[in-house]
């Protein structure tokens, strides 16, 4: 396989996803989900991210579509679209699957997704983060990652809006 085909093989649908799950459970991977908008991929969202990944086998990322990010941040966003974010995500060698989600939370795609983690950044407490009742009610576990100071979309949107400075 080609290394983008290979990119292209981890951008999953609802329905591929599915069947995909089937396959890791039955090889007894131990699935971690996280979800968000990685609308510029930075050093924080790297750091995030694979800390996620070392909470499991398999680390499966809800993307929001550019509709729900437009919603959540403003017409001016997403700065890139869902494809390309999906692609940019799907390219590093720890995130085994991606998956486009419009609705307003993703408790759907835990649902679906049955994570044995759930992961989210540590401004979340842990019972407040969505899903959390699915996850715990399975026997899964709900955790927090600590953000990398300094490291933001929106710090980067603001330092390119002021020239760099």
């Amino acid at each position: 396989m080609k290394a983008l085909e290979l990119i292209q093989s981890k951008i999953f649908t609802k329905d591929d996803l599915e069947r995909q799950l089937s396959i890791w459970r039955f090889k007894s991977r131990k699935i971690v989900f996280t979800n968000g908008c990685f609308d510029i991929l930075h050093l924080g969202h790297i750091d995030y991210l694979s800390k996620a990944s070392d909470e499991g086998d398999v680390l499966v990322i809800g993307v929001n579509t550019d509709e729900s990010v437009s919603k959540l941040k403003g017409n001016h966003r997403p700065i890139n679209n869902e494809e390309q974010r999906t692609m940019i995500l799907a390219s590093l060698h720890f995130v085994d699957g991606v998956i486009l989600f419009g609705e307003e939370t993703p408790y759907d795609l835990i649902k679906l997704v049955q994570p044995d983690v759930l992961i989210k950044g540590s401004d979340y407490k842990p019972e407040k983060i969505v899903g959390y009742d699915l996850v715990t009610t399975r026997g899964g576990q709900v955790k927090t990652i600590d953000y990398l100071p300094g490291y933001s979309t929106s710090l980067i949107e603001e330092k390119i809006r002021k020239g760099g400075k």
